[in-house]
């Protein structure tokens, strides 16, 4: 059956659709028909395959997308290391120490940089694994004020979940331009190489960087067939290229074992006339989620609020669960509403994009600032929160307006680096005491009698 063609000549056109086959061609004819790689690509092009997995990887799980551009990604001088600092150019230097601790840790505001672009605005926090062996996860801050110029990004280590928290990202990708503002979300995955440029001015937010597989949305359940995230509501770009920079010189920047590299090229790196597969850069708008909760008693575990999961090779445990926290109607009868105390096998890093998160109303919780639970450190709602929500009369009740919290989860036990203990100077030293050593005793022994 030929490819149905496609013609976009909106840059900021979008195709609907999570893990779905799309296709996309700038100019009319560009997609070979019924072959991938013809003796003679349209136009001239050369063809090129982008693989998200091994060949091999059964077809259900398989990742990869036909190319057809002007010159071939190989077209490029010889890598070199970036002779910048590394510890704030790519977040992680060769040599980064990541401190495994299980205090309770939380981070106030980190700040807006407009001195830097998107390159040298990256800032390593916490991290486990190793991206050599594909296997756990990096958790970054991002802050640029300036755009990057002729220059293009990718990160072989692994796919870029971002999440903005302040200003507009422009993303031009090889396949394409999206648009991603706060309140949404963009995956840009391993090896898909890109540019940032800032149409609002300074920006800043946060990253999860997957080392192992690729995100993809939560298997459902018993919820059944609807809720959460629904697969039409994640937008994938249109095939667009540079026509009038073709043979302009770019230096394109490689993230390689935490390590920055950089390699110059005499023409530009967006040159994707075609594309055709299921490995492609999307976003998804934060505000479509679809929240599940209880109606009678009780509320079920946070896994009902996950966006995306990277899952391990371990059924219903993830390397890394994004979870949202939307407004949402709280109704449940004769149930502290707040999240419960608690103590969890998984790693909790927590990011607050606007507003308050229900659960802390101290006030030490804010957009852009962050926390970090490791593997069964204590915690749950602050001392105000916990005096409130154990006395509020239980009407139905809405939270969050306004707000939009989100959670990294992980199985793993979370290192935390240099930067995001002592160098960023964002680490609140008294959170302990400030969130919990308020709380009250009230217990009342019934055999008591005095």
């Amino acid at each position: 059956m030929p490819f149905t063609k496609f013609s976009h000549p909106d840059p900021y056109s979008y195709q609907n659709g999570f893990d779905s086959y799309h296709e996309s061609e700038a100019i009319h004819g560009a997609l070979p028909i019924a072959q991938n790689s013809p003796q003679k690509a349209p136009y001239g092009l050369y063809t090129e395959k982008l693989s998200g997995t091994a060949f091999t990887a059964p077809r259900h799980e398989n990742k990869q997308t036909w190319l057809y551009r002007i010159l071939p990604a190989a077209v490029h001088g010889s890598f070199k290391a970036d002779d910048l600092d590394l510890s704030r150019a790519s977040g992680t230097p060769r040599t980064c120490k990541l401190h495994y601790i299980p205090n309770q840790l939380r981070w106030n505001p980190f700040d807006l940089d407009d001195t830097v672009d998107w390159v040298h605005g990256l800032h390593f926090v916490a991290g486990a694994g190793d991206p050599t062996l594909k296997h756990g996860l990096g958790i970054l801050f991002y802050a640029a004020g300036k755009d990057m110029e002729r220059e293009a990004f990718y990160s072989a280590d692994g796919d870029f979940l971002i999440v903005p928290q302040h200003g507009v990202l422009d993303i031009q990708t090889e396949l394409g331009k999206l648009m991603v503002r706060p309140n949404e979300i963009c995956v840009i995955p391993r090896g898909v190489r890109y540019r940032v440029t800032l149409p609002a001015g300074p920006v800043r937010g946060y990253i999860c960087e997957l080392y192992q597989g690729h995100f993809q949305l939560p298997e459902l359940g018993p919820i059944g067939s609807n809720g959460l995230a629904n697969a039409r509501d994640f937008q994938a770009p249109v095939a667009f290229f540079d026509s009038e920079e073709s043979s302009l010189e770019y230096r394109l920047y490689s993230k390689f074992n935490n390590t920055l590299f950089y390699a110059d090229q005499d023409h530009t790196p967006f040159d994707v006339v075609a594309w055709h597969g299921n490995y492609y850069p999307y976003k998804y708008d934060l505000g479509r989620f679809n929240t599940i909760g209880s109606i009678s008693f009780d509320h079920p575990d946070p896994s009902i609020f996950t966006v995306l999961t990277g899952p391990s090779d371990h059924i219903g445990t993830a390397i890394v669960d994004f979870v949202a926290f939307p407004p949402r109607w709280l109704v449940a009868e004769d149930t502290f509403r707040p999240p419960w105390y608690h103590r969890n096998t998984m790693s909790e890093f927590m990011g607050l994009i606007c507003g308050n998160y229900d659960a802390k109303t101290g006030g030490g919780f804010r957009p852009a600032g962050a926390s970090l639970h490791n593997v069964m450190s204590a915690h749950g709602p602050d001392s105000d929160a916990y005096e409130a929500a154990s006395r509020v009369e239980l009407k139905p009740q809405k939270v969050g307006d306004g707000s939009m919290a989100f959670m990294f989860e992980s199985s793993f036990m979370v290192g935390v680096s240099e930067w995001g203990l002592k160098s960023s100077q964002k680490l609140q030293e008294t959170y302990n005491e400030d969130s919990w050593g308020h709380l009250k005793p009230y217990f009342r022994d019934p055999s008591d009698s005095t």
